[in-house]
């Protein structure tokens, strides 16, 4: 992929983010990430917004296009698809996961979880530290088909070892790279890659 491609891509994943984060996802320094989305931004092809970028629709539009060119080699590799495969199987776990640390059952009822059951969290994380244990192969191996996707498994364990530290706030917070926010991201770059589309 090339550089410009590789900036409106990241746009595209982040969805609203500075330059800084978005060439960092893709690889891109941020001198050469401002310089491509502000490239971009004058052909109409990325908005701006008080520093932070996102792909137009049109846009979208024709980087989807040329996703085949630049991935249709990953999506013919048989075990680059097992390591997607597998992700796509755990993903059901990780959301499950997500929607138990968000909620709590009090009385049969699902209500939000304020967090001040410590117990409560701790068992969850626990969790989610098990889920990533079983994650880690498969992010190796999707690391081996595209080695630029390292960084979101250098991100999740970030995150995970921050929330096991005691800073909840970093399983599921979206004002960070919490781990359910890198996940997602590497979800959406996943689907991009393999030319499907997200689950609802």
């Amino acid at each position: 992929m090339n550089d410009r491609d590789l900036a409106l891509h990241g746009a595209a994943i982040k969805r609203h983010a500075p330059a800084k984060a978005i060439g960092e996802l893709v690889g891109l320094s941020e001198e050469r990430a401002i310089e491509l989305l502000s490239e971009a931004v004058a052909t109409n092809r990325v908005i701006e917004a008080k520093g932070a970028y996102a792909l137009t629709p049109l846009a979208g539009v024709a980087l989807q296009s040329r996703y085949s060119l630049y991935f249709q080699h990953l999506r013919d590799d048989a075990d680059f698809r097992a390591a997607y495969d597998g992700f796509e199987r755990i993903n059901r776990t990780l959301k499950q996961i997500i929607t138990d640390w968000q909620t709590l059952d009090v009385g049969g009822q699902k209500v939000a979880n304020d967090h001040r059951d410590k117990d409560y969290d701790a068992k969850i994380i626990d969790r989610l530290g098990a889920l990533h244990e079983q994650v880690e192969p498969i992010l190796a191996g999707l690391t081996k088909g595209l080695p630029r996707l390292k960084i979101y498994g250098d991100k999740l364990l970030a995150a995970l070892e921050a929330a096991e530290d005691g800073d909840v706030e970093w399983v599921s917070d979206i004002r960070r790279d919490s781990y359910h926010t890198v996940w997602f991201e590497l979800h959406e770059e996943l689907l991009r890659i393999m030319g499907t589309e997200r689950d609802e």
